[in-house]
């Protein structure tokens, strides 16, 4: 395998599925599949999730609650769906533990960073929820902050793009695809990878990006054996 040891950023958007809200089985057993398909290929795999699927802070804030408890309200959503994560993996037959950011046994266990290496090493996905535990910080950020943590080899963001463009390929149709792009080159042309402090904490700590689309079945497999199929961000 490429890497051994990886932090998958998986978006909460993407685990609405079709529906446009909630929670998709469908999405969740394709997810649980690829990692399981992962784990036994002997990769140990920490995942961080969204939770725009149930409830943005900054959404929140737009109509009216106040930011800190509208981000509050997100890093509970996050956990829900890392539960739903955990559910589906189980159910596929693979170890699985929720770590949280805020104290809330016994719904997950409280994150610490040796903890998280133990449950790894005996081969275990550990799901990291609650963002940062911290209001004004994106899940970008805490799976940046949770990949240089743990000493992941890499962070793969699984989104449903499969990589880094120079516009927005919904949108621009001319929009060019990156094999492999450097931090600088991301900053200077001002393209969309993470959010700026999960991005700038990736550059400092050398922590390499794949941006690859996670929602084709077989993708997360197929990167991790070497094939190019999504973006390099890299120093």
């Amino acid at each position: 395998m490429k890497y051994n040891r990886i932090l998958l950023k998986l978006s909460g958007e993407s685990l609405q599925g079709a529906q446009g809200y909630g929670l998709s089985t469908d999405v969740l057993h394709s997810y649980a599949a690829q990692i399981r398909q992962a784990v036994e290929a002997g990769v140990q795999v920490a995942v961080v999730i969204g939770g725009g699927n149930i409830f943005r802070g900054l959404q929140g804030a737009g109509r009216g609650f106040d930011r800190v408890k509208g981000d509050q309200m997100g890093m509970l959503a996050t956990i829900i769906n890392s539960l739903a994560l955990q559910s589906a993996l189980e159910n596929d037959g693979v170890r699985a533990r929720v770590l949280t950011s805020i104290r809330m046994e016994p719904i997950g266990e409280y994150y610490a960073k040796a903890r998280a290496l133990e449950y790894l090493a005996a081969g275990e996905v550990v799901i990291i929820g609650g963002g940062t535990s911290n209001p004004f910080f994106t899940t970008d950020s805490a799976a940046a902050l949770r990949a240089v943590e743990i000493e992941a080899d890499v962070l793969l963001k699984g989104t449903r793009v499969d990589g880094v463009y120079t516009a927005d390929p919904e949108k621009d149709p001319t929009a060019e695809k990156f094999d492999a792009v450097s931090f600088d080159e991301v900053y200077s042309r001002g393209l969309k990878v993470m959010d700026l402090t999960a991005f700038t904490l990736c550059k400092e700590n050398r922590m390499p990006i794949e941006v690859f689309d996670m929602d084709t079945e077989g993708n997360l497999m197929r990167l991790l054996a070497g094939e190019k199929i999504g973006t390099l961000v890299h120093l």
